[in-house]
């Protein structure tokens, strides 16, 4: 058996550009066959690189997925180890050759930021358009998907930040967290709901019909968490949904009760759109944060939008203050 300098060694004499290359792509697309599409190569031409790759680093790298060969299900810790190394030598790779040959006009600096669906509205707008100000050639892409696929893409250097949740420590490794704020759930309803002028109770809301996020998220947990701890079930007819836009649609047209994380609620709860339940949601806190690769080599573009983040996300831990209800001519004052 070969000791660790003899491994050392083997691995800097074998490596090539190509291995680190398909590494990531496959960790990117967590798929063989996109990944072999994406670098315009076949399939079986992949698989032979990833085995080199394996017998190259003497351990298993990726995770197949039980669906089939072509899959993906995720990189082993040696995998995500080497990942971590594999990006960082292609982007000072693809930096050198931005140095040596610049493209015409100058480069275009790109930042790509993740964020949460229910944490997206609160945060993001003002924060993109104080940064256009200051930047205003940079390109930029917002995905928002659900916080697991987001830490995914962040790890495997399709992101630049995220704007997201903590998640379970398998999720967390090589990604550190800086906390925003905290954020409740809250029971959210169109102005002039019956439940609106009331104190109305969790037992009551069940007999509306109901917006929830989907199964596998932290506002999906908490949410049924919340029900669990006063004898009660999440009803099976709730409507899932992680597109906020048609969770608000849906409730300011309708009697449904839209429980949510505050932030994807504040704007329309704030301007009277959206009325809050008195309901007390106390313990639903889940802290909002952002999260950066660990090895990310420091980057000006991210340091500003991470500082016009925390910006942002000051005056989010208070409840937003309805608007004043206008006192019928005659009443008195």
């Amino acid at each position: 058996m070969k000791n660790p300098a003899e491994l050392r060694q083997d691995f800097l004499r074998n490596v090539q550009l190509r291995h680190l290359r398909c590494l990531v792509a496959v960790a990117q697309e967590r798929h063989l066959a996109r990944a072999a599409e994406r670098l315009a190569l076949s399939q079986p031409a992949v698989s032979k690189t990833l085995v080199e790759l394996e017998a190259i680093v003497g351990a298993r790298l990726v995770e197949r997925s039980k669906a089939g060969r072509r899959g993906v299900q995720g990189l082993t810790a040696a995998g995500e180890q080497l990942l971590a190394h594999a990006l960082r030598v292609l982007e000072a790779l693809d930096a050198s050759a931005q140095a040596v040959a610049p493209a015409a006009g100058g480069r275009i600096e790109r930042l790509r930021i993740g964020a949460l669906p229910s944490v997206a509205p609160a945060l993001l707008p003002v924060a993109l358009a104080r940064l256009r100000d200051g930047w205003p050639q940079v390109q930029i892409v917002v995905k928002s998907a659900a916080n697991a696929a987001l830490l995914d893409e962040l790890r495997a250097g399709e992101l630049d930040l995220v704007v997201g949740r903590m998640s379970e420590p398998r999720l967390m490794g090589g990604l550190s967290f800086e906390l925003l704020h905290t954020e409740p759930l809250v029971f959210a309803v169109r102005a002039g709901h019956p439940l609106a002028a009331q104190g109305a109770s969790v037992q009551a809301v069940l007999a509306y019909p109901l917006v929830v996020y989907g199964e596998g998220t932290i506002p999906r947990h908490n949410t049924e968490s919340f029900l669990s701890a006063r004898g009660l079930v999440l009803p099976t007819n709730a409507l899932q949904t992680l597109d906020v836009a048609v969770a608000r649609a849906l409730v300011a047209v309708s009697d449904a009760v839209w429980i949510t994380p505050l932030g994807a609620a504040r704007g329309e709860l704030a301007d009277g759109r959206l009325v809050r339940l008195r309901i007390e949601t106390t313990g639903t806190e889940e802290p909002v944060g952002l999260l950066q690769r660990s090895d990310a080599e420091p980057s000006a573009l991210r340091g500003a939008m991470a500082a016009l983040l925390r910006e942002a996300a000051k005056p989010q831990g208070a409840l937003p203050v309805p608007p004043r209800q206008r006192k019928p001519r005659g009443a008195a004052r």
